[in-house]
């Protein structure tokens, strides 16, 4: 398999799968007929955000923006460097410096970028349970003004946040 498919697998596997753990809805329950008539029920008061949960988010949110910046000013090397170790470890540094720069290049440069979602889990198939913020970006570029792009980030076996995945489309 060559290895820019390689990478865009691993990238395109961790935000998949974050994406659809974030669709996932529990199946409605069939209502049960009531007896009498019942008055309305009260509202249910909304869930209370975990402020650990939305800390996270936000640490994995600009952990991904600085390695997007990095992307943006073509320093391949660097971004690779700094990312997660599982990253590293999966991609070798070759198929690395081969595939990101064609993954780009279509593109053009950059002109916007804007997070639209960042969805934190402690869990992601078929990687340990840990900590893991997935993040949507809405970009421009100046050769293509609608670009999703993808970033896992993830705290790495050290403490920082380190990004374990990339796409972009």
């Amino acid at each position: 398999m060559p290895s820019r498919f390689r990478l865009a697998l691993l990238a395109a596997a961790l935000c998949a799968a974050a994406a659809a753990q974030a669709q996932l809805k529990p199946a409605p329950r069939p209502a049960a007929a009531p007896a009498a008539p019942a008055a309305a029920p009260a509202p249910a008061p909304a869930p209370a955000e975990d402020p650990a949960a939305k800390e996270m988010a936000e640490a994995g949110k600009l952990s991904a923006h600085a390695w997007l910046l990095l992307l943006d000013r073509k320093d391949w090397g660097t971004a690779r460097d700094s990312s997660a170790s599982v990253f590293r470890q999966s991609v070798p540094l070759g198929s690395w410096m081969d595939a990101i720069p064609k993954v780009r290049q279509p593109f053009g440069n950059p002109v916007e970028r804007q997070p639209v979602e960042a969805i934190y889990k402690t869990t992601m198939p078929g990687r340990p349970n840990g900590h893991y913020v997935s993040v949507m970006f809405a970009s421009k570029f100046d050769k293509n003004p609608q670009v999703q792009e993808v970033v896992t980030a993830m705290r790495d076996t050290d403490g920082r946040w380190r990004v374990a995945g990339y796409t972009a489309r």
